[in-house]
């Protein structure tokens, strides 16, 4: 591989890497068009488009992770490097992720491969003859390798890349609670009780009254402090899943690998706080068709590279390289 990743020195160990874009990287402006898709229960995914408005071009679906959206600096700036070599690129947000909580209880998660099916379903019918690729970022990731490994030799993508995928959920819903990672965890459970309480409100200012009784069954949520609280208290029951790990197992994206035909590259970080170093795949459970390449650093969606004066972003190095050689 040409110009391997070199983290960046004055970003010294995961916590920082994982932390810099998010809260110091400068978003990078793009010209998107907002697209709505309906779905067939109703509910609705808000698409991103960016790039040429070419029926031919390359398009690469970006999938964001847990409580991000396409906003988020890391979608922004892969859709901007995909637009820069004449590729096409659309962003997805989750249902509830646009700016708007969605109309349903049933919200995102990890495991939520029907909903990105039907996106890549709507994107070969709107344009036929571009060859499709897709781009997923932790949970995104997850979800991309689910939906790859149920799809098998059937799968209409082109190619596919995960990053910083959280292969066991349980693992991670583990790995999550310890050390300084419980800052993330508080962080996490502090925007994803405001979706649902968003949600909440929505449905008793439009009255929505079966709607909302389905939250309500959720009981007070004030107790709510990790993974397994939120996953066996709110996702299970809501996406049909008989508790937290019932819904980890059925969700993972490790239990998928072997059954992918797609050409698959996955981009992981051995110091990756959110996932214990037994949670990545080993080589024998890959399927023929797909790479891990496992830095040794560079965080939680982090790989940044470069100087403090002009730091550069290792994935939105790598990922188009490796796309365009498919």
């Amino acid at each position: 591989m040409p110009h391997p990743f070199q983290p960046a020195w004055w970003l010294p160990g995961p916590h920082l890497q994982t932390l810099w874009s998010p809260f110091c990287r400068t978003p990078q402006p793009l010209d998107r068009q907002r697209e709505r898709l309906w779905l067939e229960d109703g509910d609705f995914i808000d698409l991103d488009w960016h790039g040429p408005h070419d029926t031919e071009a390359p398009l690469v679906l970006v999938l964001h992770g847990l409580t991000g959206s396409s906003a988020s600096h890391y979608v922004m700036g892969l859709q901007g490097r995909l637009g820069e070599n004449g590729w096409a690129s659309v962003a997805i947000n989750w249902r509830g992720c646009s700016g708007e909580p969605n109309l349903l209880p049933r919200a995102y998660h990890s495991g939520a491969s029907d909903d990105l099916g039907a996106v890549i379903e709507h994107l070969q019918r709107k344009r036929p003859l571009a060859p499709l690729h897709a781009v997923g970022y932790s949970l995104g990731g997850n979800v991309l390798l689910k939906y790859l490994g149920e799809r098998a030799a059937n799968c209409p993508l082109r190619g596919a890349v995960a990053v910083s995928v959280p292969f066991r959920l349980d693992q991670c819903a583990d790995r999550i609670g310890l050390g300084f990672s419980r800052v993330y965890q508080a962080h996490f459970m502090r925007a994803m009780l405001a979706y649902v309480k968003d949600k909440q409100r929505l449905f008793a200012h439009q009255g929505m009254a079966d709607r909302l009784s389905v939250m309500e069954k959720l009981g007070p949520l004030d107790d709510v402090r990790t993974f397994w609280d939120f996953d066996g208290r709110i996702t299970a029951p809501l996406h049909g899943f008989a508790d937290a790990q019932d819904y980890y197992r059925r969700s993972s994206s490790r239990y998928f690998l072997g059954d992918i035909r797609v050409p698959t590259l996955i981009i992981q970080a051995a110091d990756d706080p959110f996932v214990f170093a037994h949670s990545v795949p080993a080589v024998d459970e890959l399927s023929a068709s797909t790479t891990l390449e496992l830095q040794e650093k560079g965080g939680h969606v982090g790989f940044v590279e470069g100087s403090p004066w002009r730091p550069l972003y290792y994935l939105e190095r790598r990922i188009p390289q490796w796309l365009a050689q498919r």
